[in-house]
């Protein structure tokens, strides 16, 4: 038969390898504020990369913008551009 001190042995080991319902709640608290700042990381990571995408876009308008009145002032003064 167990003892009382056998028995208490056993809580004892159990209140180390399972969780408590409080323990269990502050975990989940914690990786709902890690999940909220890494969501915010990729968010603002996400809008960056957009806006440089929207840059892009734009040189590349006006540089194809450029090559246009390029290629138009070569044909007026008779050179032709290889390229």
């Amino acid at each position: 038969m167990l003892t009382s001190e056998d028995i208490q042995k056993i809580i004892e080991a159990n209140r180390e390898v399972f969780a408590t319902k409080k323990e269990f709640e502050d975990f989940r608290e914690e990786m709902r504020k890690n999940f909220s700042n890494l969501q915010s990381a990729v968010d603002a990571y996400a809008k960056k990369a957009d806006a440089y995408f929207q840059e892009m876009l734009m040189l590349n308008h006006k540089v194809d913008r450029h090559e246009k009145w390029l290629l138009q002032i070569a044909e007026k003064i008779g050179i032709k551009l290889e390229y």
